[in-house]
């Protein structure tokens, strides 16, 4: 019997040592196009750069290409072709679980050039859109996954970058280069969409939690100044987001949990003979599960409950060209009871009332295209889409022995509908042009009802069912004239039709690299953007005691934004990039009367100021530099540093500059890490983060105007004057990756405020006592994350 026993246990552990020994290996395919046209290139030669081995593939007539047999780890591949300049694409990671699929877009040569170094199928360096050459920068899938304290949202991966600043623990707002987050755009394939994040309002572009899935995006574009005429309606940015397509002949699962939720994927083939493919993922709130099943997190009753879906099929046809169906959407809600509030906190009330309070929203994005290839170098792209957004929010004042009282109530609904048509032609390897035209159709019902301070009486302020069409058309001819030097221009034009406004807005830029390792870049442009669509149907009585909505004829806000920058590549893995740049803006909305109040300043709450009698004579101007320095991953070591020094001002109907309430006049950023390869099948990793802002501008009280009023107020003519310290904020992460025969297991703990600094968010005012309390951002919170592929 022990005989018996000790062969069994010899014959396990023999089994366990060889099964450690098998050498795991994956498939790395994808596609290769051509840049400018992005028609599919054949007999193009794709090779893994690895000593050891011997594995390269060509392209077929469908510019598809197989690598079998790759090992797992970091991987370099090389691209090559005849008449095309050459590409490798460093730091692939292959794991056991899933095949990596790349999209290769080549450039076509004017003159033979040494390689360039491309991460992930175009060099991270430069943004997927061609015709964006300044203050442009890819959003990497994987380093948002790698980089510490970004919780795998593409909003907070963004606030890494030059320029860009999110000093709210508590939101993803974007704020670029001292703009309002109001100005940014949200694009997926080409399709401009709502804000696309949880408890969100109409209007706003950011929130608490992202519905946007980096399982299912591929890398995107994000654009900060002077972006090309591709891009309108926005002052402040662009995020260009895809969605990648599902993998086309396998099925592939995924697992996951951590602070974004339970989520669980699949992929795979609809049909493998044409390569159409699905992908979709779901995702449901971690904290309402748990509490679900009875386990108290300590936040009461104000429990986020939430859940989103993102999926995209694709249908690639013999003759019709191929066709995507793109979609997402979620839902979330929360209830703040008065004993979830506490005592003089956040939620507290303007006249120090007991209230209690619900909020709910849904936004949804359907989109399907057809793009379709007349011949190898031009193709057009239908675009069609509806989106619908929903958001709900009430308070009641309560009183002991008494029913509730409404003290305030808005739900808006937007119904858009989406249709747009993109033309592009490749003349030769020197000439680009695109145009497009395209048409947004609002549908808004929209509601509000509340109780002004210092009043009892439920008023309406908007009350409207209304359409409001946005039409849009851009030209943009990209010209190549020689190695060194390229330039775009372009035209943007939008028309208003709810009060025909319109605007026609000229963009250019310029790239000249005089050496080889260094170049110089311009970018200038007219930018403009409506009003936030509710503001436009904010009623009031006139001096004939009649329902006006006096806001309804704003013009656009406008912008003029220039660009210079300066990028040096000392290496392969070393980078340098400055830019310098200045944004005036007029037209902003401002009060008829003399006040301090601008539109500019608004945009990172939960809703827009119930200002009426708006007129456009707002002006405002942005100017700074920034520095980028960039040690791109290399032997499992990188690191990034970003600093930013700005000045953002505006001047409201009394003829005032003031700061802008985004004026935090510096951000300095600081990330590196380090992966070590335990085995060949086991990986450990440490990613830090520091972050060190200026602290938000904000308007003290008016303590005794307080008191006597019985609600807040303010001292406007001190709007913005006073300045939170300094934000500080440490992030450290560790990472560990085991990969199985066709599984794959990766354990996040990311220490977010590993100092635990008591960041200020918000002050309150307690009018009766004229008791100021500071409400701090987020303590030190540990978010741990797992994740199974297979």
């Amino acid at each position: 019997m022990r005989k018996i026993i000790f062969l069994a246990t010899l014959f396990f552990y023999s089994f366990i040592a060889n099964a450690q020994n098998v050498l795991l290996t994956q498939t790395i395919k994808g596609i290769v196009t051509d840049e400018q046209s992005g028609n599919v290139l054949q007999n193009i030669t794709v090779s893994v750069e690895n000593a050891s081995l011997q594995l390269n593939s060509i392209t077929n007539d469908k510019g598809i290409f197989k690598l079998v047999n790759v090992p797992i780890g970091r991987q370099t591949i090389r691209v090559s072709a005849i008449g095309y300049e050459d590409v490798l694409i460093q730091n692939i990671e292959v794991t056991s679980s899933k095949e990596v699929v790349l999209e290769i877009r080549l450039k076509e040569k004017i003159k033979k050039l040494d390689e360039i170094i491309l991460k992930s199928g175009k060099s991270k360096t430069r943004a997927l859109n061609e015709a964006a050459i300044v203050s442009a920068r890819q959003l990497s899938t994987d380093e948002a996954f790698r980089y510490s304290g970004t919780r795998s949202d593409p909003s907070r991966m963004a606030q890494n970058f030059a320029g860009v600043s999110g000093t709210n623990d508590g939101r993803n707002d974007i704020i670029i280069r001292g703009n309002s987050p109001a100005g940014v755009l949200w694009r997926m394939d080409g399709i401009d969409i709502p804000n696309p994040n949880h408890f969100s309002t109409l209007g706003s572009t950011g929130g608490p939690v992202s519905i946007l899935n980096i399982n299912t995006l591929k890398n995107s574009d994000f654009l900060t100044s002077a972006f090309p005429s591709q891009y309108g309606n926005a002052i402040a940015g662009v995020f260009d987001l895809k969605m990648r397509n599902g993998n086309n002949e396998k099925n592939e699962f995924l697992g996951q949990m951590g602070f974004n939720g339970f989520e669980f994927g699949a992929e795979g083939p609809l049909n493998k003979k044409t390569k159409a493919s699905y992908l979709v993922d779901y995702r449901y709130s971690m904290v309402a599960t748990l509490q679900k099943i009875g386990l108290n997190f300590g936040t009461g009753s104000a429990t986020p409950y939430y859940q989103d879906v993102n999926f995209k099929i694709n249908l690639p046809t013999k003759n019709m060209g191929t066709f995507s169906l793109f979609g997402l959407g979620g839902e979330s809600h929360i209830h703040f009871s008065p004993e979830s509030q506490g005592k003089d906190n956040l939620y507290s009330s303007n006249d120090g009332s007991v209230r209690d309070r619900d909020f709910k929203s849904l936004t949804g994005v359907l989109g399907l295209s057809n793009t379709y290839f007349f011949n190898s170098g031009t193709s057009g792209k239908l675009l069609l889409a509806v989106s619908g957004f929903s958001s709900k929010y009430t308070e009641e004042i309560m009183e002991l022995n008494k029913p509730n009282t409404p003290a305030f109530y808005k739900k808006n609904e937007q119904v858009k509908y989406s249709a747009g048509y993109n033309f592009n032609k490749k003349f030769n390897s020197r000439s680009q042009f695109t145009a497009g035209i395209a048409a947004d159709i609002n549908q808004l019902k929209l509601k509000q009802d509340y109780i002004k301070d210092g009043d009892s009486v439920l008023v309406t302020l908007v009350n409207s069912n209304e359409t409001a069409t946005l039409i849009k058309a851009f030209a943009n001819l990209g010209h190549r004239f020689s190695d060194k030097l390229s330039s775009n221009l372009g035209i943007y034009y939008q028309q208003f039709i709810i009060n025909n406004t319109q605007s026609m807005e000229p963009r250019w830029n310029l790239k000249y690299q005089f050496k080889q390792n260094q170049s110089l870049s311009f970018g200038a442009g007219l930018h403009s953007q409506t009003q936030p669509l509710e503001v436009y149907f904010y009623q009031s009585k006139n001096n004939l005691g009649q329902t006006a909505f006096t806001n309804k004829d704003l013009g656009l806000v406008k912008s003029v934004h220039g660009v210079i920058g300066y990028d040096i590549n000392f290496s392969k893995q070393f980078r340098l990039k400055s830019e310098i740049y200045a944004q005036y803006i007029y037209n902003a909305a401002v009060e008829k009367t003399a006040s301090s109040f601008s539109i500019l300043n608004s945009g990172t709450d939960f809703g827009f100021p119930d200002k009426t009698n708006l007129i456009n004579n707002g002006k405002g101007y942005n100017y700074g530099f920034e520095i980028t320095l960039e040690r791109f991953l290399h032997e499992g070591f990188y690191w990034l540093f970003t600093t930013s020094v700005f000045q953002s001002k505006y001047k409201g109907s009394d003829n005032i500059w003031r700061n802008t309430a985004f004026n935090s006049n510096f951000v300095i950023n600081a990330l590196g890490g380090k992966e070590f390869k335990l085995n060949p099948k086991t990986t450990f990793g440490i990613d830090s983060k520091l972050t060190v802002t200026g602290g938000q501008r904000y308007t003290p009280f008016d303590i005794t105007a307080s008191k006597n009023a019985g609600y807040v107020m303010y001292k406007e003519n001190e709007a913005y004057g006073e300045q939170n310290n300094t934000y500080i904020r440490w992030d450290l992460k560790f990472s560990y990756i085991r990969n199985l025969r066709k599984v794959t297991q990766k354990w996040y703990v990311d220490l977010q405020n590993l100092t635990a600094r008591e960041n200020i968010y918000v002050r309150t005012l307690n009018p009766k006592t004229g008791t100021i309390n500071q409400i701090s951002q987020i303590g030190f919170f540990p978010n741990i994350n797992y994740q199974i592929t297979f």
